[in-house]
């Protein structure tokens, strides 16, 4: 199924998976889809690994196992910046062989001591690169608070609609705590002439280290009621896993009662908390009208 479509059926609802490390057996994540699959979210994403590193074996064989085993359709993630066309070739070969027709076009992030391909410098690139190479749906990445590269706001949504010409058909968000911040992304989206479905990407917070990790590596803004919740509760691990469900609860119904086109949520491989969300949006879900 592809992916686009689902979006003038209903308001979307889908999760992101990572393969484990490479000392890690690739099953520990197959006992998480076993886990996720029957909260039945649209699709699932599967990144490619760590800085976008890795020949995609994993990627592949967890969206085959989606599709196949649990009847969810799979999204791979595809960056593009340490990949020569070549191996992209091939790369999408695989993708068909194996009925995976929903593709999350990335650069990627520069991988440090390796250097770049430079067959694709900007995500745009690959987009018309798959799209003239197959029936694949196209997915693109964006930055509510601007990518940590790009000169301001407005130059970042300029190299984003030019994503979108070149055949992106809905965009997923980069975490965010402040729902202002996407709202503002959307309209000045719109405003630039990007009209495709956005889905707002959010990532609860259950440990201290986590919010660490993401303000290093992509620069989100912690609002003050976020911060003091991290504050409060750093030294008790369950009450703070349990603030940061609480949170992002929070920011889900406020972002459908607004009509989001979809919310992605970054599971991290973390069953309960994916479980403990979606129970408690699934009727507001439900009843989320398409706008």
């Amino acid at each position: 199924m592809k992916i686009k479509n689902l979006f003038h059926q209903h308001t979307v609802f889908s999760f992101e998976v990572f393969p484990p490390k490479k000392t890690t057996p690739i099953e520990t994540v197959y006992d998480t889809l076993e886990a996720l699959q029957d909260l039945k979210p649209d699709f699932i994403s599967v990144t490619l690994g760590a800085g976008g590193s890795g020949n995609g074996e994993n990627t592949l064989a967890i969206a085959r196992r989606l599709r196949e085993n649990y009847g969810i359709t799979p999204m791979a993630h595809l960056p593009c910046i340490h990949y020569t066309k070549e191996q992209i070739d091939r790369i999408l070969a695989q993708f068909q062989e194996n009925g995976i027709e929903n593709i999350l076009a990335l650069r990627g992030d520069r991988v440090e001591g390796v250097k770049p391909a430079n067959d694709f410098i900007h995500a745009a690139e690959l987009v018309t690169y798959i799209r003239e190479r197959g029936d694949f749906d196209i997915a693109g990445a964006c930055y509510p608070e601007c990518h940590p590269e790009a000169a301001n706001l407005d130059t970042d949504i300029r190299y984003l609609k030019e994503k979108v010409d070149a055949g992106a058909s809905h965009l997923i968000t980069q975490l965010f705590f402040e729902n202002n911040t996407f709202y503002d992304f959307r309209y000045r989206a719109a405003r630039a002439g990007i009209h495709v479905p956005i889905e707002a990407g959010i990532m609860p917070v259950t440990n201290r280290k986590q919010i660490e990790r993401m303000v290093t590596t992509c620069g989100a803004s912690l609002p003050r009621k976020f911060t003091k919740i991290v504050q409060r509760f750093e030294n008790n691990p369950e009450a703070l896993r349990d603030a940061g469900i609480a949170y992002a609860i929070d920011q889900i119904v406020d972002l459908l009662t607004d009509g989001v086109d979809g919310i992605h949520l970054y599971t991290m491989n973390n069953p309960y908390v994916a479980r403990k969300i979606t129970e408690a949006v699934s009727g507001i879900l439900k009843a989320a009208p398409l706008c």
